[in-house]
């Protein structure tokens, strides 16, 4: 028998038949690893145990303690595990596909009656005895003749159709858990038993068509998590009951901030509290870009179908835009014009106004620019994705020998933006040349390294994102991470040179002659509308006081004070502060209450004794506790801590 080489870990090496299974390589390691080994990388390849290796190769084995391993094939058995309680509770149910996605997995099931949820917990129980029979699991390779007759036998045709798109030349892997069985190329954990009993919870039930397709079968699809550990479990519902406190849709809802509704899909109408918050961020960021060196331009947001085929965007983007037509003048052809989906092309306009020269370089130029764009109606989600959205939208133009230090200058302004924001952890990726793109291999060396080199005059590091830049050129990604570990990926910075190209920028050199300028495509926060969502759940509603839309709200205790509390909230908004008076003939303490669950910071109170003394009782919002403070002390702290943080340092 041939003889193969395979290197562990280490660096030793051993010698085996070719054939050798990682079971058997861990049982001649020790016998303690055999019984806790649950898989292998071969080569870079997840292996499972009873997989034959056949040439040489690096492997390593793998436990529970290898955490990515260890949760691909927990949520992949329990996947398995869950289709087998399934059709022994009820035999006539169809399985189909059961894949791991992040933190668990689903499996989609054919079935009359809809699952309850009483199902899930009469499914879980049965799941918990399968796993406690810690029933073998076995795998097979099986003809495609073979495996399609077992299923037409077994009345599951939706495995039939899987087999038939299959490539013909793709061998067909059977897995048994016990007596019962799956199409699965794994790999698989040994036995039953090894997947942690206590650390899966099955979530929800939704509708899905089979394979996607709303002419096919709606099936019925479960939904679980699972992890290694019972603690980890309790983490991640955890997590999910923070994040469904802090839902910007609830949260939205309960501080009177907007709604949608079905005649403006994806689309925000503003009420004045929202409208404030967007209004205060947008000021901010204008003071920011004022400072930074950016001149703000508008430009039009109904565009001529001509500039988009000029710029590129009518051929790659044309799917996403939304498209008008009008009858000028009754011309035998209707004009087509798009809804702008970015300002990029736009700003190439005003820059070609007037003949530009390289000591006008580099031109920031800014813009809050409404845009449109497509998004298919089952990925909308609140105001973190629409269909109509303002960017805080930035392009630089400048030479190649500027971008080093234009985008080292857009990384520190960004850094002190996110701060402001309450925004200290947060992450660059550097997404690199993809396969198919534009421009010599020495041009994409140079951006990528001048971006790379920004990061680092910057003080950042950078992970790097391969092939994912767009063909024209490399960019830069900024991923926040909020108060709960989720990340958001808002403020970006591109390199391109195509798209002035295309559209005929041009600057005269110190050489007298034409060259075409970089253009920097930039944002620091992204949407407007998406970033409000982030900064909501972030903060859970408990905005920074500066951005509240409502920060006090001074309430009577007794009619009688009245005439003190219009006093205070004038004295308050004298100095800009958004103050309110409550004097409606309710008890304190329904106040109170009424006013916290809308996230106001803070809540005054006056009663005879504080209009006696020219106080006011003031609780925080989350505090227990009330302060008796001098209602001048109150509206003079109360004005510092209104004052935005950049025109706070300025102070």
């Amino acid at each position: 028998m041939a003889t193969i080489s395979l290197t562990l870990p280490d660096g030793n090496k051993r010698d085996v038949d070719a054939g050798t299974t990682p079971a058997q390589v861990a049982a001649g390691i020790s016998s303690s690893l055999a019984k806790k080994a649950i898989s292998a990388t071969v080569n870079g390849a997840h292996w499972d145990m009873q997989w034959p290796i056949t040439e040489d190769a690096a492997i390593a084995i793998h436990t529970m303690k290898d955490e990515p391993q260890a949760n691909e094939l927990i949520r992949h058995d329990l996947a398995h595990i869950m289709a087998r309680a399934v059709q022994e509770i009820w035999p006539d149910v169809q399985v189909t596909i059961g894949p791991v996605i992040d933190n668990g997995w689903y499996y989609d099931f054919d079935r009359a009656e809809p699952f309850t949820p009483e199902d899930l917990g009469t499914i879980e129980k049965k799941m918990k005895e399968i796993i406690n029979k810690r029933d073998a699991v076995t795998t097979e390779i099986w003809e495609r003749t073979k495996a399609v007759q077992y299923y037409q036998e077994r009345g599951e045709p939706y495995k039939v159709e899987l087999i038939e798109a299959i490539p013909g030349d793709e061998p067909l892997r059977m897995y048994w858990h016990g007596d019962w069985q799956d199409l699965c190329r794994g790999p698989h954990l040994q036995h039953t038993g090894q997947v942690p009993a206590d650390a899966f919870k099955l979530m929800s039930v939704a509708g899905a068509y089979w394979r996607g397709d709303s002419d096919r079968a709606m099936l019925q699809r479960i939904y679980g998590v699972a992890f290694t550990g019972k603690e980890k479990l309790k983490e991640y519902l955890h997590f999910l009951e923070e994040a469904e406190k802090r839902d910007h849709r609830k949260l939205g809802r309960a501080m009177d901030l907007y709604h949608m509704q079905e005649e403006a899909p994806g689309q925000v109408f503003w009420h004045p509290n929202g409208w404030t918050i967007y209004t205060e961020l947008q000021d901010y960021m204008r003071r920011k870009q004022r400072a930074g060196g950016y001149v703000e331009v508008n430009t039009p947001q109904v565009v001529d179908r001509k500039l988009w085929e000029a710029s590129g965007h009518w051929e790659k983007y044309q799917e996403n835009m939304f498209i008008v037509e009008v009858d000028e003048d009754h011309a035998r052809e209707k004009a087509v014009n798009a809804l702008k989906p970015m300002n990029c092309p736009c700003h190439v306009q005003v820059y070609n106004q007037g003949l530009k020269s390289y000591r006008d370089l580099p031109l920031r130029m800014a813009e809050f620019g409404s845009c449109a764009r497509y998004e298919p109606s089952g990925a909308l989600h609140g105001i973190m994705r629409v269909r109509g959205f303002t960017q805080d939208d930035g392009h630089i133009f400048c030479t190649d020998e500027q971008i080093t230090d234009e985008t080292a200058t857009f990384i520190e302004f960004l850094s002190k933006v996110y701060a402001d924001l309450g925004f200290t952890d947060w992450t660059i990726k550097l997404s690199t040349r993809p396969e198919k793109r534009i421009g010599s291999d020495e041009t994409w060396d140079q951006m990528e390294a001048a971006l790379g080199d920004a990061c680092k005059a910057a003080g950042h590091d950078f992970e790097i994102l391969e092939g994912e830049g767009a063909f024209y050129g490399p960019k830069l990604e900024f991923t926040l991470t909020d108060a709960i570990g989720r990340t958001w990926q808002c403020g970006t910075l591109q390199v391109d040179s195509n798209v002035p190209e295309r559209l005929g920028a041009t600057y005269i050199g110190e050489d007298g002659n034409k060259h075409t300028p970089v253009m920097l495509h930039r944002a620091t926060l992204g949407s407007f509308e998406r970033f409000i969502g982030i900064l909501i759940e972030e903060h859970a509603g408990k905005l920074p006081f500066w951005l509240a839309p409502r920060q006090v709200v001074v309430a009577s205790i007794v009619s009688d004070a009245d005439d003190f509390v219009h006093e205070t909230v004038a004295a308050l908004r004298a100095q800009g502060i958004r103050a309110e008076a409550d004097t409606r003939n309710e008890k304190i303490n329904y106040k109170v209450r009424e006013h916290s669950v809308a996230k106001v910071p803070a809540i005054l109170a006056v009663g005879m004794k504080e209009v006696e003394n020219r106080t006011v009782s003031m609780r925080r919002l989350g505090s227990k506790q009330s302060q008796v403070v001098a209602m001048d002390q109150v509206v003079a702290d109360l004005a510092v801590e209104a004052t935005p943080p950049d025109q706070l340092a300025q102070s």
